[in-house]
């Protein structure tokens, strides 16, 4: 089974794909991707630097996050540049490792894709699991982690779809309001559930 794993900023997703790693589950990540198809001297790199022009390009040949953050955050025709070159060589490497992990065996495989419903990926997955938590303990742990402004954690949580949206796309919905033991609890009890 090929289980997408989804939430939003600050929801809690990536300690859900810790708990299925220790549970021995191939979990392939998806932000993990969005940096390696990026490092110095690859193709998309240099495309993103002939589009955006070289000050986006740090001294150590490395892309300069920030700034290509600031370019993009507020202005949709250059995201949209910068997803156009990214996205394909993300898809590229996230279907080659999930096909690498099924060749070797593995009944299940977890594919974490933050922008899972955002990027339309869901027809890569069989089955959604969505990390969920409240605006206002998602706002609270957005401020806390990256020591955002109200305001900034603000408009970060509105670039992405709702929550409610996500967990009505759902196969099924992780509530990580409260302890990390009772978020485990129910991830067992989904995986049961599926059999996995």
């Amino acid at each position: 089974m090929i289980i997408g794993l989804t939430g939003s900023i600050a929801s809690g997703k990536s300690t859900v794909a810790t708990f299925l790693k220790e549970r021995g589950y191939p979990v392939v990540d998806a932000d993990q991707i969005a940096r390696i198809v990026v490092e110095p001297g690859t193709p998309v790199l240099k495309e993103i630097e002939s589009v955006f022009g070289a000050e986006v390009i740090q001294n150590d040949g490395s892309m300069n996050r920030a700034m290509v953050g600031k370019l993009i955050f507020n202005d949709s025709q250059k995201r949209g540049q910068l997803n156009a070159i990214i996205h394909p060589a993300i898809r590229k490497e996230l279907i080659a490792q999930k096909e690498a992990y099924l060749v070797a065996g593995a009944p299940t495989v977890i594919l974490d894709i933050p922008l899972l419903f955002e990027n339309k990926l869901y027809d890569y997955v069989e089955n959604i699991l969505v990390v969920s938590v409240t605006p206002e303990v998602q706002m609270e742990r957005l401020m806390k982690r990256n020591e955002f402004t109200e305001e900034e954690a603000a408009s970060r949580i509105a670039s992405q779809l709702p929550m409610v949206t996500k967990e009505s796309r759902a196969d099924a919905v992780i509530d990580n309001n409260g302890t990390v033991e009772e978020t485990e609890r129910q991830l067992d009890v989904i995986l049961r559930k599926w059999r996995v």
